[in-house]
């Protein structure tokens, strides 16, 4: 079996949560999701985030593969309802290429963006 690389798959499956979010919540899981609310959404990607974790924690590299999946999926409804398109992430990304992750910390403590 071929390995599934990147090339598109976000942006297919950005476009197909767009296409979804309109549908009958009762006939699909993205339109149920969306129905839900925002803050539903919100919290599938902390839940996601959080069996992602775990499964990190028990050294269950299956389990992170499946549970990386369901938070990227619930993530990009969370972007489609907030009206982020991939593209504004992987710019984002793009943006941090060869800036170290200590220095950006530095920086936002410095402007008063503690975390």
């Amino acid at each position: 079996m071929a390995k599934a690389r990147s090339g598109g798959i976000v942006e297919e499956l950005f476009d197909i949560i767009e296409q979804r979010k309109e549908g009958d919540p009762e006939a699909s899981y993205v339109a149920r999701t969306f129905a839900r609310g925002r803050e539903h959404v919100a919290k599938k990607v902390g839940e996601e985030g959080v069996e992602v974790a775990l499964a990190g924690a028990l050294g269950d590299r299956k389990g992170v593969v499946s549970e990386s999946a369901d938070l990227l999926f619930h993530l990009l409804i969370l972007w489609s309802d907030t009206g982020v398109q991939p593209a504004d992430v992987f710019d984002e990304l793009s943006k941090r290429r060869g800036v170290s992750g200590l220095a950006r910390e530095a920086g936002k403590r410095r402007a008063g963006n503690k975390r």
